[in-house]
């Protein structure tokens, strides 16, 4: 069961005038962002009100009108559960569909009067410990379910709903300040110019265009800022949208988190229609296709699996290696110009219904190619931050090796290093690369594991090294 919006809440307890909430949208319409934080900008609430009304523990609903679903659908779930069980008790079920025991109660009572379900066992008096077990009419009416939808998990929650709480966590609501950003990147090698860059960058929740030479970390760059998304969130296991149901939790993509307590104490139960997971990354590179950014519908199973980044939604989506997919570069812009502009996306189910869900994920291109090769004006305008991750300075080469010899446990020798500096890059006038270190001590760490010996670095090893990796020499 979800809350009001949060305009009508701050005007229900006074926090806000309606002039206030006005002014506000005026100034969202101008400059974007969320209702809260446009009145957050202009004073009229502070960081901590904000933060109560952004509540975003979804409470258990108590009643079957607060679910958004209908008796019939939750009872039809819950017998798809039970042909599954053959048997079980009512706490049983309440932990397959996640919802509270009244409710589910209420389906199993239906399912009895329908002869679908039996007690097999009730010798104490006391409804929980019931044994119910599925009738043989039961079994074939289950049947002809799974003929029609194939999905037994929790069940779903509304569109509305779901709406709600991506606002409420939206991923351009999340604080980051200058101490994070340089401790999240204290593991890399990266100047203060560029952190300085990235920084306002990431706070803002807004797309990301960063580019530069290939073997420079730009992938490890955008892995990093997926560390740093404060703050877990919640998303559904599946929606109910138009009478079709859609999967959103992918083990894949993402990963439970620790549950905090509710606000308001341990006796505050939550809907467990949603699972607490930390903010989802999605990561796609070469493979990325259209088909992947759309419904998909199994026609087996009789229900949707959710696109990619509706899975991202509240986190990060990198699309990585940009240019190199197996569609033209324009087309995914064109599918995501709307998108990106908006922060809006919308769903087509084979039913012919079209609906808005929301796009709400800090979205990073990350290629290696020129992207006025890639993108046109009217594309890049709308991406907020163009950042270039260039070649490193020789101070910064050396730190990475420093660095990834200690890793390896190999002693860093200076000689040694400014022989491969003049031997195999200033003489050849070979640019330096980011990944050069580690790949070039992995060869090294190879070869005297090979030998039998510790890694050492020496000339020879070196230059074995060397002309194993370089090809133009």
């Amino acid at each position: 069961m979800m809350k009001k919006r949060l305009g009508q809440q701050m005007l229900d307890n006074k926090i806000v005038t309606k002039e206030q909430i006005r002014e506000a949208l005026r100034r969202q319409r101008l400059h974007g962002g969320r209702l809260g934080q446009n009145l957050l900008s202009l004073g009229y609430i502070s960081e901590d009100q904000l933060e109560t009304f952004l509540q975003r523990t979804p409470y258990a609903p108590q009643t079957v009108a607060e679910t958004g679903l209908d008796l019939e659908f939750i009872t039809d779930l819950a017998l798809k559960h039970v042909v599954a069980m053959q048997s079980f008790q009512l706490t049983d079920l309440t932990a397959r569909l996640g919802l509270p025991n009244n409710i589910v109660d209420e389906a199993i009572e239906l399912l009895r009067k329908r002869k679908l379900v039996e007690v097999q066992d009730a010798t104490q008096f006391v409804r929980s410990s019931f044994n119910f077990v599925i009738t043989e009419l039961g079994k074939v009416r289950g049947g002809e379910l799974a003929e029609i939808c194939r999905y037994v998990g929790p069940a779903p929650i509304t569109l509305d709903d779901y709406r709600e709480m991506v606002e409420n966590q939206s991923i351009r609501n999340i604080l980051v300040n200058d101490a994070s950003i340089k401790e999240a990147f204290s593991q890399i090698v990266i100047g203060d110019g560029l952190l300085k860059r990235l920084g306002p960058a990431i706070s803002s929740g807004m797309p990301m265009f960063v580019y530069g030479p290939p073997g420079n970390g730009k992938t490890t760059i955008a892995e990093t800022i997926a560390e740093l998304l404060p703050e877990p969130v919640y998303i559904p296991y599946a929606l109910y949208v138009g009478g079709q149901i859609i999967n959103i939790y992918d083990p894949v993509n993402h990963y439970p988190a620790t549950e905090a307590e509710p606000v308001g104490g341990k006796d505050i139960p939550v809907d467990r229609r949603w699972v607490l997971i930390h903010r989802p990354v999605v990561i796609t590179g070469g493979e990325l296709t259209l088909r992947m950014l759309d419904l998909e519908f199994n026609t087996i199973a009789k229900f949707y699996e959710a696109p990619l980044q509706m899975k991202a939604n509240n986190g990060l989506f990198l699309v990585d290696d940009f240019g190199r997919q197996q569609m033209d570069p324009q087309s995914l812009l064109n599918r995501w110009i709307y998108n990106l502009d908006r922060q809006l996306d919308f769903m087509s189910l084979h039913t012919g219904m079209k609906f808005e869900v929301p796009f709400d994920q800090l979205v990073i291109f990350a290629t290696n190619l020129e992207p006025k090769s890639l993108v046109d004006e009217a594309f890049l305008r709308r991406i907020r931050y163009k950042i270039k991750i260039d070649h490193p300075s020789e101070i910064e080469f050396k730190e990475i090796f420093q660095r990834v010899c200690q890793t390896h446990a190999v002693q860093f020798q200076e000689e040694m290093f400014n022989y491969l500096l003049e031997h195999w890059y200033r003489r050849f006038d070979r640019p330096l690369n980011a990944c050069h270190p580690r790949d070039l001590i992995n060869h090294v760490v190879d070869m005297s594991r090979y030998h039998g010996e510790s890694p050492e670095l020496t000339r020879d090893n070196l230059d074995m090294a060397c002309e194993n990796y370089f090809i133009d020499v």
